[in-house]
């Protein structure tokens, strides 16, 4: 992060009308109103291609494009805005920030449900966490609306994150009794469930870790460990994703309704391209940190983000599976529901339970269907 929290009049006062008008937009003065209204946006994290590729690129040239000059964007990466990450549901349920996108994982501490559609072996590959975002995003659009005042926009992903080990590892199972760097506490949970010990590590820390020994696997991006360095000390890679990293663009209501409706209606088509985009994006570099990572070859790939390896790929397997869909059932449902409370049970059977094939109804609060 570039700086401290930034504190606004907004969270102090709770101002709203006009204020958040005047915030969300730089509106043109009297003698200038031909100018373009200048929205102010808060994106994802700088230096991935989600912001690099896609983000920064659409508002800063296409939404001009799509508004006829109408409207403009300054778009900052959320690690280099000032504003704290696992503060950004409050931030723009206030209208601090009127346009941001939102990690939901990080927002999960104040909204549990919000961690329904991405929890640890949710989605062991991108197919299926498409058919979840599905499932779930009528719900996340009017639990955002309804109880936030907050309207979803897009919904994106990162590239899976996979585990990477310096020595030979057989699937799940064989994670057993290893120290294992984690990036989440449900991440944690599950090993903890597999008897393997979770161990918090900076991003920036992870190769160092690894190469002394401090741990000996570590769940992270199959691109970002690349890029990171991490071929050089790991000798292993699953390609099963553990997790991805789903984020929202949303505005604050009161923001997005001062627009005028022609540019709404703008705004959303081309925001439409740009998740599908980004998806794309995701699905393309998941495939592509893997290839890096264990030195495949595609003539028609872009030059690996870091050093080649030539890691062992470990894929998934029907043992995998089987103990994949055991941890979900019996260990991430049942905590998370503990977290988020026997509502969300009821939550997760109307948006989640048939494309699943799992139900949390049973009378204990446990799974009542497991199939």
């Amino acid at each position: 992060m570039s700086g401290p929290p930034l504190r606004t009049p907004f969270r102090a006062a709770g101002l709203v009308g006009l204020a958040l008008l005047a915030f969300a937009l730089a509106i043109p003065s009297a003698a200038a109103q031909d100018a373009p209204l200048r929205l102010r946006v808060v994106g994802g994290l700088a230096g991935v291609s989600q912001f690099l590729r896609h983000e920064e690129p659409f508002w800063r040239d296409r939404l001009p494009a799509l508004t006829e000059g109408r409207l403009t964007a300054e778009i900052v990466p959320s690690d280099r805005s000032g504003f704290p990450a696992a503060e950004m549901l409050g931030l723009l349920q206030r209208g601090t920030v009127p346009f941001g996108t939102m990690m939901l994982a990080q927002a999960a501490a104040e909204e549990p449900e919000f961690q329904a559609l991405d929890l640890p072996l949710q989605n062991p590959d991108i197919a299926t966490l498409r058919r979840t975002v599905g499932a779930y995003r009528p719900h996340l659009q009017s639990l955002l609306a309804e109880r936030y005042g907050i309207e979803l926009l897009a919904v994106y992903t990162y590239p899976a994150q996979v585990a990477w080990c310096r020595t030979p590892f057989q699937g799940l199972a064989g994670l057993a009794g290893r120290r294992i760097r984690i990036s989440s506490l449900g991440q944690g949970e599950v090993f903890e469930a597999l008897g393997a010990i979770p161990v918090a590590v900076p991003f920036a820390g992870i190769v160092p870790a690894m190469r002394e020994g401090r741990v000996e696997c570590a769940v992270t991006g199959a691109v970002s460990g690349g890029a990171l360095g991490l071929p050089a000390v790991a000798t292993h890679i699953q390609d099963m994703a553990l997790s991805w990293g789903v984020s929202v663009f949303a505005a604050n209501r009161q923001a997005w309704n001062a627009l005028p409706e022609a540019d709404r209606v703008a705004i959303r088509r081309g925001l439409a391209e740009l998740e599908a985009a980004i998806w794309t994006e995701a699905e393309a570099e998941t495939v592509e940190g893997l290839r890096c990572a264990t030195a495949g070859t595609d003539p028609g790939a872009r030059p690996c983000p870091g050093p080649r390896g030539g890691l062992a790929r470990v894929p998934m397997s029907e043992a995998d599976a089987a103990l994949r869909r055991g941890l979900l059932v019996w260990t991430v449902l049942p905590r998370w529901i503990d977290r988020c409370g026997p509502d969300c049970a009821a939550v997760w059977d109307r948006s989640l339970g048939a494309s699943s094939g799992i139900r949390l109804g049973a009378p204990a609060g446990g799974p009542a269907d497991a199939r």
